[in-house]
């Protein structure tokens, strides 16, 4: 990693939890950062704009220390999760309100903000105020206002959260195309995994503080390394001992397409695991006993939670619920081929 782009240790003391993260963004990269509720994503957005004071660390962006300048001196853009728009200006005065602060003359800024309006497909609602936008208008108004101060650090706090899903789906869309064109570091905070993955180059996650796992989106999905993660990409996750292809988790084995020795995380998907009202015949290699905890609807399928030697979801189609009978507290055999995990170091 060079000297541009941002690099940034954050501490932060909270009452919950200390913030202690590092984080390097290359220009024109977008790193999501995700994590559970209270895990510090929006705080460690803060501190990165000078909104909260840091504990310790530094910030530098394009080799120039941040940290000890004042929020406005900062060469940063910010989309709030509500936008925070000027109730009282039109789209055009509100993106041109930060060349403003910065002492560009009324006539270049409202050409600055005018050019970005356009730019976000936003041309013929420049004299509209924010009441009589819909939300992903307000959401393309706020981005062009952070684009309009030439940042060199991009900041989105859930950028996409207040939409509607239909909204959410194409602004997600053109918000990935204006980012692919920003040519400086971009941040995003999301708890949307389908945000992240469509957003992001990289991913950061947070959980109490720190840094538990980063790497491609992809990548993070295919091997998770914490039980949030292996939530957010829908996956069942177990930690054992590996032992050539078989991962002892507890007191139950579960065999696996992988050779591994030592400390393993395995992973499937809960559409990988088969029900069974009997033991089924052949004995397939993974197969445990279990009670069902709940049944609940997952979009078209049907999603079982099933308690036993390891506690996994299993999702099954409505016509194979009916045809098992399955109800909450019923015991059932479940299995899962070997070829259906994946078996990775821990």
């Amino acid at each position: 990693m060079t000297a541009d782009g941002l690099r940034a240790t954050l501490v932060v003391h909270r009452p919950a939890f200390t913030l202690d993260i590092t984080l390097d963004v290359a220009p024109g990269e977008v790193v999501a950062l995700l994590g559970p509720n209270g895990a510090g994503k929006t705080t460690a957005l803060r501190a990165l704009a000078g909104l909260i004071p840091m504990s310790g660390g530094h910030i530098s962006l394009d080799g120039r220390p941040l940290h000890h300048l004042a929020p406005e001196q900062r060469p940063i853009g910010m989309v709030f999760q509500d936008y925070l728009l000027f109730p009282h200006l039109s789209a055009l005065d509100n993106v041109a309100f930060g060349p403003r602060c910065q002492g560009v003359s009324k006539a270049e800024a409202r050409r600055v903000a005018a050019a970005l309006l356009e730019r976000v497909g936003l041309a013929d609602r420049a004299t509209d105020k924010p009441r009589r936008l819909s939300g992903g208008q307000a959401q393309r108004v706020a981005l062009a206002r952070a684009l309009a101060v030439r940042p060199r650090l991009m900041l989105l706090d859930e950028p996409l959260a207040a939409l509607d899903a239909h909204t959410r789906l194409e602004i997600r869309s053109q918000l990935r195309r204006h980012l692919a064109d920003f040519d400086g570091a971009t941040v995003l905070v999301t708890h949307d995994p389908l945000d992240a993955m469509v957003l992001a180059d990289r991913l950061v996650v947070i959980e109490s503080g720190v840094v538990v796992q980063q790497g491609a989106p992809a990548e993070v999905a295919r091997r998770p390394r914490t039980g949030y993660v292996a939530r957010l990409v829908g996956l069942n996750l177990y930690r054992g001992i590996g032992d050539g292809t078989r991962v002892e988790v507890g007191e139950l084995p579960l065999h696996t397409s992988e050779q591994l020795d030592g400390p393993a995380f395995v992973a499937f998907s809960p559409a990988a695991v088969a029900l069974y009202r009997t033991r089924p015949d052949g004995s397939p290699r993974n197969l445990w006993q279990a009670t069902i905890g709940g049944i609940e609807r997952h979009g078209d399928n049907v999603r079982v939670h099933l308690d036993g030697p390891i506690t996994a979801f299993a999702d099954i189609t409505p016509a194979a619920l009916a045809d098992l009978e399955l109800s909450p507290g019923q015991r059932i055999w479940a299995s899962v081929k070997a070829t259906e995990t994946h078996a990775y170091p821990a």
